[in-house]
């Protein structure tokens, strides 16, 4: 049986990352994986380059109930399946879970296999793309937040932020990860919606006054959902300035907008979002787990979003008649 102080759920783009940092920093990792993915990495290791260039070699199981117990398990695959997932692992005598996945159903999912006590709410500002050689093009490296999800910093969220920074990945301890976690989740589903519609990179449809003020309205629409719930949006989670796009008129926030767009044209220009890039590989889109998600919460609170529920329904539609096609 296996004991790790970090295991990672996920050798994709992030988790391989996190995990590649990690065991360079000398901590014990053991990343959860299966097929081609985990064989590839029990060969070769972890290979990154891009704004870090190095190996590292970390432990793998194919099998979750090899894993015996972690002290920090980090939950970093795409969202269908985490349910199933995380149910193979409920055995795992866990010290702490976060996951770093796209949109706000993790924390639930988590708190309901190991206890909300263990649970802390995180979000990566950080971007990788898994390339067809294996290895993973580390593009973006702002932020790794984390904290309680009653709000306020505990000594296990400075503790497991200052392994994360000290290993190479910019990380910190927040007091409000809640309201960080729906602000990047809100600007996240205009963005998703704009890249799959697009199929482009990043910064073109920001730039596009079209394709701005278009994201502009979707997000204003999208953040009554949180709104609904109490739960304040800040500026600093998403990359986006989220405040001006709410609070301005409609031609600011377009501005503000394509101003961002043309800070990522020269700052990263090859951006692509996951869900492009899962688009372009044939993969699944995180389509229930994130649009369908905000779309039935919106329900639930009795708002009336046309754009949300149109948009959820497309990309839906998107998704089905691309893995048609390619079946």
């Amino acid at each position: 049986m296996i004991r790790a102080e970090f295991a990672i759920l996920g050798a994709g783009a992030i988790g391989s990352i996190l995990a590649a940092h990690l065991a360079r920093a000398g901590h014990s990792v053991t990343v959860i994986a299966r097929g081609d993915r985990a064989r590839a990495v029990e060969r070769d290791g972890l290979r990154v380059k891009g704004l870090a260039d190095f190996s590292a070699r970390v432990g793998v199981v194919v099998e979750p109930t090899q894993l015996e117990a972690a002290d920090t398990l980090i939950v970093a695959t795409k969202t269908p399946g985490t349910e199933a997932a995380l149910e193979r692992l409920k055995h795992v005598r866990v010290g702490v879970a976060l996951s770093i996945q796209n949109g706000v159903l993790k924390n639930e999912l988590l708190a309901q296999t190991f206890g909300v006590a263990r649970v802390l709410g995180a979000l990566a500002d950080t971007s990788g793309e898994l390339l067809p050689s294996g290895e993973v093009l580390f593009t973006r490296n702002v932020n790794l937040p984390m904290g309680e999800l009653t709000g306020g910093i505990t000594d296990r969220a400075r503790r497991i932020a200052g392994m994360i920074e000290a290993a190479g990945i910019r990380s910190s301890a927040v007091t409000d990860i809640v309201s960080m976690e729906w602000s990047k989740f809100t600007v996240w589903l205009g963005l998703m919606v704009l890249a799959v519609t697009t199929r482009s990179v990043s910064w073109r449809y920001l730039s596009d006054p079209d394709c701005a003020r278009v994201l502009v309205r979707l997000i204003r629409e999208i953040a009554a959902v949180p709104e609904a719930q109490g739960i304040a949006l800040v500026d600093g989670a998403s990359g986006a300035p989220l405040r001006t796009i709410l609070d301005a008129s409609e031609p600011e926030a377009v501005a503000a907008v394509r101003a961002a767009g043309e800070q990522m044209r020269s700052r990263a220009p090859d951006h692509r979002m996951s869900a492009l890039q899962d688009l372009q590989a044939g993969r699944p889109l995180e389509v229930e787990e994130t649009l369908g998600y905000a779309a039935g919460k919106a329900g639930q609170l009795g708002l009336y979003l046309p754009l949300l529920e149109s948009f959820h329904h497309l990309v839906a539609g998107v998704d089905r008649i691309r893995r048609a096609g390619a079946s």
